[in-house]
């Protein structure tokens, strides 16, 4: 069944038919990061969560002790298996583990998906210890420009470009435009561990850039926000007609609303998770 039938079909069976959105990442046995917390930012924010899990993980807020890759043809396969049925909206890609598993998923993005692919490269922690080996990273430079929007925090664009990590605005801003050189049709270099009273990204594409500020949430309680960013911005991207810069901007402030919520969660005796669902309890 093409896609275009399965559209037909769908808006025959009665109701509206809420946006579908992707996620390919590791799980979060704490439910904080991972798929758990794509698919609580799909939820909250009005699109269905569909996932294809790439690692299992012994992880708590206190960190990760152990990881379990996927094999990858069985990457390729949850995904191949996925669009021949359901018809998707946006996908995000998360924690991809090793080489091989990268390899797949790009392979699958050109393949199998025929939607816009937000990229939220887990290849360093905003601590800045690194999560992936040297072959990983290189896949997962070559992964990039076959997306649509990469979000690296401050230490993972600099891995990208081979370069050191931003200390300014300015480098912020150059870095950006440094990305989209490689081939990354749209960049959010997010800056939001430094330090000072707001959150600074710069959102780059071939248009040129806005530098978005938010204030800045002073909480121990972080675990997950990358995803839950990347997460977001793919489910309201269907919402907001394609238009990049808004699904952006509403995701950073869903972000935020989460993490000065989750103070109160107390989940856990590390760095907490973000509020997902602070609009409902």
């Amino acid at each position: 069944m093409s896609g275009e039938e399965r559209a037909a079909q769908g808006a025959g069976e009665g109701g509206s038919r809420p946006p579908v959105a992707l996620t390919i990442a590791g799980s979060d046995p704490s439910g904080g990061a991972g798929i758990q917390a794509d698919l609580k930012s799909f939820s909250a924010l009005g699109a269905y969560g569909c996932a294809v899990l790439t690692a299992l993980t012994a992880q708590s807020t206190q960190g990760v002790t152990g990881v379990h890759p996927v094999p990858p043809e069985f990457v390729r396969e949850q995904v191949a298996t996925l669009v021949d049925d359901v018809r998707l909206d946006a996908a995000k890609i998360g924690m991809l583990a090793s080489a091989p598993i990268v390899e797949a998923v790009t392979a699958a993005v050109d393949d199998l998906l025929d939607c816009p692919v937000v990229l939220d490269p887990v290849m360093v922690s905003t601590s800045g210890s690194r999560l992936l080996d040297d072959d990983a990273v290189d896949a997962v430079r070559r992964l990039a420009p076959h997306t649509d929007l990469v979000t690296p925090n401050l230490h993972e664009a600099a891995v990208l470009l081979g370069a050191e990590v931003a200390e300014s605005l300015e480098d912020q801003q150059r870095q950006a435009d440094s990305l989209l050189e490689l081939g990354i049709p749209r960049v959010l270099v997010k800056g939001g561990h430094g330090s000072g009273p707001e959150a600074v990204d710069v959102y780059a594409d071939s248009d040129g850039q806005h530098v978005l500020r938010q204030p800045r949430v002073d909480t121990p309680h972080t675990h997950g926000t990358g995803c839950t960013l990347s997460a977001s911005i793919a489910a309201l991207l269907p919402q907001r007609d394609g238009d990049w810069v808004r699904a952006v901007t509403d995701a950073r402030a869903y972000l935020t609303a989460g993490l000065e919520a989750g103070r109160d969660l107390q989940i856990g005796h590390g760095s907490g998770p973000v509020h997902h669902f602070h609009q409902w309890w």
